[in-house]
């Protein structure tokens, strides 16, 4: 049964079952002290009656707990007939849970329950371990204290030698942590409130500290074993397009990356490097500037984008800064003719063609290259890793890697997730960029919004209207935006203002189309779902209006914030929420209206959903944390990455003597077989 419900299958998994919280049994409070303001508490008292109550779906179990100040009730509506054998009037119960008001009486739902005994003078048992559990191990009558008793045992037959250390000495006794086997011990049953914060703390560390151990070895393991081009000179291209064709200065972050860049480059190691920029950073630059380092030392590049649209965009960007150069550049998608698909192909087989844009279509066995030196990957989240392999196969040495993103990830998550790929930030927008002025109106406002929008179309400006993509309720999410469509052309009505609209349910070709006369500027409004999130570049929309803004996540308004403010002109962000938003809702409401930054959003957007939600990161056993959080535990994180780089960096094969317990418990872990044997 712990198998199956807790995937418990060793003494270890057991250790490493921590509990939840521990009760205090000399903390004890008064009936009348619960007010509406009360979260949990832990009460004694003599239990006076019980009863079942109604039947089927409706049954519940009711019972009455008195002290010397007033009356409790208590309430399950589950594992009734499991509770009642544990029942007895008019004995004395150690009662805990969190409280609530029925009916204008205080009421615990579902109470953790015990015969009281009351703690003993020398103060040992005053702490006793919670654990969690599943609702199926309650109904057979194994609760989180049975749990505890199973622990208690444990440890009875346990010895310090039996848990063998697995992080250096050296470590330990520089940051003052307590032993491994001390540890487990006062993280069950702390001897006092110190020890079991101690306990926290080491079993915390551990947990990082391992983490990044590993993600240290496979990253040099990459960098030992991995073969590169080595494009060992900046030459003619790269320098021409700098000096000569470049529209702006490079900020100090392009310039930074860059430098990072052509040091990878030049080692005759594959590049594996994660570019975070947020919205409007000019990660574009920095890929054509790397692809012209490439073409200088005789390889060619690789741009692969999610969507034709953005595939399309890039290639008509890079195709402005190259236009006066001898560079040949190329794109390839779905939708490309048969006659041009046959020369582009020839054109990369015989290394005529430098660059090639596209989408999945480059990965099609058929496309072969003559010497494929570099490969970039933008919004890399949207490809598998089985499709990217395949591109590593079209060259003889496998082609250096630049992975893009706009979707800001926090350092806490990045150095976690992604500490295997080397990591650059560019965190500077262009100058001339301006900030886009965001602001929350409530739905009762709308007509105020429409006036606005009016006087900036006037202006010769473009508009998007977004609405939510509900997965879950697509044709809920139809119905809305066609009804949404509606209210904006009786705003707009035509042959006055002109309308694209882009939805999920749109053949490809349609979808297309339409986004295509967005982006020319045939039509001045654009009413859409999130499909328009990643890449649509048009300088001239200054206003996007976000409906339902409430429904979506932080980090998706930031995304599509940022597809206005992309020319010179003031650009505004408007976020359109009913009245009765949540508590989180408005808190990323606000989150945006007060910032910019990706970063800080980023950040916020970790705190409010934790790091298994964020999009964009991989669901990386690096984050399946047992007790740490990269949230919470930022210092502590930050620290145990530097001692696993120092470590790691002095000894690649953790051969030293010192670090052989360590090397001991990454091999036991790798088979998982731990010490199951422990009798």
């Amino acid at each position: 049964m712990l198998k199956k419900e807790l995937g418990m299958f060793t003494f270890l998994d057991l250790l490493e079952h921590y509990p939840n919280r521990h009760i205090d049994k000399t903390k004890v409070n008064k009936i009348r002290e619960i007010n509406p303001q009360t979260e949990f508490i832990q009460v004694v008292g003599t239990l006076l009656h019980y009863e079942i109550v109604g039947a089927g779906r409706g049954k519940r179990l009711v019972a009455q707990l008195k002290d010397s100040t007033g009356i409790l009730e208590l309430a399950w509506f589950q594992g009734i007939s499991w509770v009642v054998k544990n029942l007895h009037v008019g004995s004395d119960y150690l009662v805990f849970g969190k409280t609530g008001f029925f009916n204008g009486k205080p009421q615990i739902v579902h109470p953790e329950i015990e015969v009281y005994i009351p703690a003993k003078a020398d103060g040992k048992d005053f702490l006793e371990p919670v654990y969690p559990t599943t609702e199926k191990l309650k109904a057979r009558g194994f609760n989180g204290r049975q749990m505890g008793k199973l622990t208690y045992t444990l440890f009875s037959q346990l010895q310090p030698k039996d848990i063998i250390e697995n992080i250096p000495q050296g470590i330990l006794e520089r940051l003052q942590l307590m032993g491994r086997y001390e540890a487990y011990r006062n993280i069950h049953f702390p001897a006092s409130p110190v020890l079991y914060e101690k306990a926290m703390h080491r079993l915390k560390f551990d947990e990082l500290f391992i983490a990044q151990v590993r993600l240290n070895l496979v990253r040099l393991e990459r960098h030992r074993v991995s073969r590169g081009a080595v494009f060992e000179k900046v030459g003619d291209y790269f320098n021409t397009l700098y000096s000569k064709y470049l529209p702006f200065e490079l900020t100090g972050a392009q310039k930074r990356v860059l430098k990072e860049i052509r040091a990878d480059t030049g080692r005759g190691h594959q590049m594996n490097r994660l570019l975070q920029g947020d919205v409007g950073s000019g990660k574009t630059i920095v890929a054509l500037l790397s692809m012209l380092l490439a073409a200088d030392n005789g390889y060619q590049s690789c741009f692969m984008a999610p969507t034709e649209i953005l595939a399309q965009q890039h290639f008509n960007s890079l195709g402005r800064l190259l236009k006066e150069m001898p560079v040949e550049i190329a794109i390839l998608t779905g939708s490309t003719k048969a006659k041009e698909r046959r020369r582009v192909l020839q054109g990369l087989l015989d290394d005529t063609i430098h660059f090639v844009v596209g989408t999945h279509a480059v990965i099609e066995d058929v496309v072969q290259f003559k010497n494929l030196g570099l490969v970039i990957v933008d919004e890399q989240h949207r490809f598998g890793v089985a499709q990217r392999a395949k591109l590593w196969g079209k060259a003889t040495i496998p082609p250096h890697v630049l992975v893009m993103t706009a979707t800001p990830i926090p350092r806490t998550l990045a150095m976690t997730a992604y500490g295997d790929l080397d990591y650059s930030v560019m965190d500077e927008l262009p100058p001339g960029r301006q900030p886009i002025t965001t602001v929350h109106r409530y739905e009762t406002a709308r007509a105020n919004v429409m006036d606005f929008v009016r006087t900036e179309i006037d202006k010769g400006r473009q508009v998007y209207f977004i609405y939510p993509l509900i997965e879950e309720s697509e044709k809920m999410s139809y119905e809305d935006l066609m009804q949404g469509y509606e209210q904006v052309k009786s705003f707009f009505p035509e042959p006055k203002f002109r309308i694209s609209m882009v939805h999920g349910r749109q053949p490809g070709e349609q979808k297309e189309t339409n986004m295509q006369r967005f982006v020319s500027g045939d039509t001045q409004i654009m009413v859409s779902t999130t499909v328009i999130e990643v890449g649509v570049d048009v300088p001239n929309a200054s206003v996007m209006v976000i409906e339902s803004a409430e429904k979506f996540g932080l980090s998706q308004l930031h995304q599509l914030r940022g597809r206005v403010g992309r020319g010179i002109e003031k650009s505004f962000c408007i976020l359109l929420t009913g009245t009765k938003a949540s508590k989180e809702a408005r808190e990323r409401i606000k989150v945006m209206c007060a910032t910019n930054d990706g970063f800080r959003i980023a950040e916020k957007d970790l705190e409010i959903r934790g790091p298994g939600d964020i999009e964009g990161t991989r669901q990386s056993g690096a984050l399946n944390f047992k007790i740490a959080s990269i949230v919470n535990d930022k210092v502590l994180l930050e620290c145990a990455r530097e001692e696993a780089e120092k470590l790691v960096s002095g000894d690649a094969e953790l051969s030293m003597t010192k670090n052989l317990p360590l090397k001991t418990f990454l091999q036991s872990q790798k088979g998982k077989n731990g010490w199951s044997k422990i009798s």
